[in-house]
């Protein structure tokens, strides 16, 4: 079964490609993290618990008000709240950011590798994990593809962000775009995917500062090249043998490691020479 990374920032275009990749023609199963990591924090998960020990205290409206229908587990989570408790650059909103990621990211883990197990069990060719921060995560070393959803002008980001969340101050904006880190640096690691490859199939970029029939152009393009590299074939013949599927994932997964070294080695050199 292949994995197809998918990421991005937010308001570049991600959430849109997840859709179209999850519609005919294509009809992929989509393990959205983003949905995942709404599930795992709703009242009475133990992730809900360890958010409102920690946030509760100091965090007056974390939950959101009461309303004629409330859980018996608790009241949900206010997500703009801890939005703007955890989203910024000074050091105590990274250091709450961290926990905050600490708490969620394990349990979307274990939610995102049940969805795989499952897609697997059913016989997927293909499956898409939706991760805004697939690279920071390290789960791209487990993608055979992955796909960067980007745009090249940072205005065209802000704008989109704004006019989809007209509450959002600019600096509120701008904290959330900077907590997912440069896009053109997400694209480059895509880029990177592709080093000493004859099939251009591991990192592919979507550059989507146009409008979305461009951006599905550029879609059916990519899925054409993947579909390409797998062939219905080669996906069967990993079903019916999981001794060679397992060999063939774990060369892949040794290949990315390889690919983030030398990425990390060449950004190292840079810095130095700054």
């Amino acid at each position: 079964m292949l994995l197809i990374g998918l990421t991005g920032s937010i308001a570049t275009g991600k959430s849109t490609v997840s859709s179209l990749l999850a519609a005919p023609p294509y009809g992929l199963t989509v393990i959205d993290a983003d949905r995942l990591a709404r599930q795992v924090v709703e009242p009475g998960t133990q992730s809900y618990r360890k958010i409102v020990d920690y946030f509760g205290a100091t965090t007056p409206d974390l939950l959101q008000e009461a309303a004629s229908e409330t859980s018996p587990q608790g009241l949900p989570l206010n997500r703009a709240a801890l939005g703007r408790r955890v989203f910024g650059d000074d050091p105590e909103r990274r250091r709450d950011r961290a926990v905050l990621n600490g708490i969620v990211h394990p349990a979307v883990r274990v939610a995102m590798y049940r969805m795989l197990a499952s897609s697997y069990l059913k016989g997927h060719w293909a499956v898409v994990l939706d991760v805004p921060l697939l690279f920071e995560s390290k789960l791209d070393v487990l993608c055979g593809s992955v796909l960067v959803v980007a745009v090249r002008d940072p205005e065209v980001q802000m704008a989109r962000l704004r006019a989809r969340d007209p509450h959002l101050t600019a600096e509120d904006a701008a904290n959330r775009v900077h907590s997912q880190g440069d896009v053109r640096d997400k694209a480059r690691r895509a880029d990177a995917r592709n080093e000493s490859k004859t099939i251009k199939t591991d990192g592919i970029v979507l550059w989507n500062d146009g409008d979305k029939a461009a951006l599905e152009e550029q879609v059916a393009a990519a899925m054409a090249q993947i579909r390409a590299a797998s062939p219905p074939w080669w996906h069967s013949l990993l079903l019916v043998c999981p001794p060679l599927g397992l060999v063939i994932a774990a060369y892949a997964y040794w290949q990315n490691v390889q690919i983030n070294r030398r990425w990390f080695a060449q950004e190292d050199r840079h810095r130095a020479n700054l």
